[in-house]
């Protein structure tokens, strides 16, 4: 490690240290993004929505599919403008639209395709908003600490999961669900005032011994490996089963005799689980391998969806939604320290916006299948949710495949460089 970069990890210790202002801005951002407001409330409006049009559920959840489907399209154009552009150019007006697009919901007519379009709009803009539009800028700040600074920006959304929820399905009670989305929509603006004012990427470039700052694996290159496509199938995996349970997690719990105020309650258990086991999985891996560390959270996920599967009551809900956090939430900290590890971070987000086109095309399919799968048998099975546990155990097999490697892959598809070697370009 050159002295410079000693010098930097070292001044990572201090709270004055302007990177963690940096942090706490993106975990403002995210904790009102699309992550948690988005996928955690979508279940707590299915039967107002179905009793208000007489949509079918199958129907419903296609707007997320719509949504999921747009963020596979666009993730790869915004992670190659957040390569070359300032990021608050992309957060700032992702921020607004995905709050207006949040509003007109509130302004909703039995016409489906208004339905649809704004939740195309809100797909158009979601990774403009989330974790993924700040994980380069946080990674800019970071050596020593990295994995830690992640997760505690991931840990927004576990914050926004355990607080919108609930809120949302009070106000759902109280004053109706036009007046749900309307509170939405102004939520989602409290992540600009400290976006605009911190976020930046870091002004110098900090290298590793003599390599220019610019190091780091080629698209292309990346494209040739197998870490890659390992890693794009867990996300895939995982976003299915994920978003397939979670979108439909109030209306499962509900159908099998637990409150609607408990199935809201579980909905903010499991994003609070996710805040817990995001922080320790941060910890863990800037000490140990995070390939291992990967697997073991992948297999809490797993074992969550299968307790859910089979509870019918509010305790059991509660200690099922807990698993299925711990381990779904850490998940979205390994992937993108691992893509740095393996890869570097020259075209860290046009990578990564690559895994999010994985991740969305997974999140997609998920609500669908269980939408059709419903609207099928008339009711919430109970082996439904098994087969969204099966597709988790198959991720958690997949990243067994994944090793501790000696070598990243570099500019050159041909050249390898030493797993000592520190990406840390701006």
């Amino acid at each position: 490690m050159s002295e410079r970069t000693t010098q930097r990890a070292e001044s990572e210790n201090s709270l004055h240290y302007a990177g963690w202002g940096v942090v706490a801005a993106a975990f403002a951002g995210v904790m009102v993004s699309f992550a948690p407001i988005v996928p955690y409330t979508f279940s707590l409006f299915l039967n107002p929505l179905h009793a208000a049009f007489g949509w079918r559920r199958e129907a419903i959840g296609g707007s997320f599919a719509l949504a999921a489907i747009t963020v596979a399209l666009v993730s790869p154009l915004i992670g190659l403008l957040l390569d070359r552009l300032p990021p608050r150019r992309i957060i700032l007006p992702s921020i607004l639209i995905f709050a207006l697009a949040l509003a007109s919901l509130s302004r909703l007519g039995p016409n489906l395709r208004q339905f649809y379009l704004s939740f195309f709009v809100l797909g158009l803009v979601a990774n403009g908003t989330a974790q993924f539009a700040y994980a380069r800028t946080v990674l800019s700040w970071f050596y020593k600490h990295r994995g830690l600074a992640l997760a505690l920006v991931l840990t927004g959304s576990g914050v926004g999961s355990i607080l919108i929820p609930p809120l949302t399905q009070w106000t759902i009670e109280h004053h109706g669900w036009r007046a749900a989305y309307l509170m939405l929509g102004c939520i989602a603006l409290l992540g600009l005032p400290l976006t605009a004012l911190l976020v930046r990427n870091r002004p110098d470039a900090v290298v590793a011994d003599d390599r220019p700052a610019v190091s780091g694996a080629t698209v292309a290159a990346a494209l040739r490996s197998g870490p890659f496509w390992i890693l794009a199938s867990i996300i895939m995996l995982s976003a299915f089963s994920e978003n397939g349970l979670v979108t439909n997690l109030a209306a499962i719990v509900t159908e099998h005799g637990v409150s609607a105020r408990t199935a809201a309650l579980a909905l903010s258990v499991r994003g609070g689980a996710g805040i817990g086991g995001r922080l320790c999985v941060g910890f863990l891996i800037d000490r140990f391998s995070p390939q291992r560390i990967q697997t073991f959270v992948l297999l809490l996920s797993a074992v969550g969806a299968l307790v859910l599967a089979f509870a019918h009551t509010s305790p059991v809900v509660l200690i099922g939604a807990a698993v299925l956090g711990v381990g779904l939430g850490s998940e979205a900290d390994v992937a993108p320290y691992l893509l740095a590890h393996y890869f570097g971070r020259k075209h860290f987000s046009v990578l990564y916006g690559l895994t999010w086109t994985a991740y969305a095309i997974g999140g997609a399919t998920g609500p669908m299948a269980i939408g059709h799968w419903y609207d099928r048998a008339g009711f919430y099975q109970p082996r439904f949710i098994v087969y969204l546990a099966c597709v988790a155990f198959a991720a958690v097999a997949i990243s067994l495949l994944l090793r501790r490697n000696s070598t990243h892959i570099s500019n050159d598809a041909d050249k390898m460089v030493p797993a000592g070697a520190v990406f840390l370009e701006d």
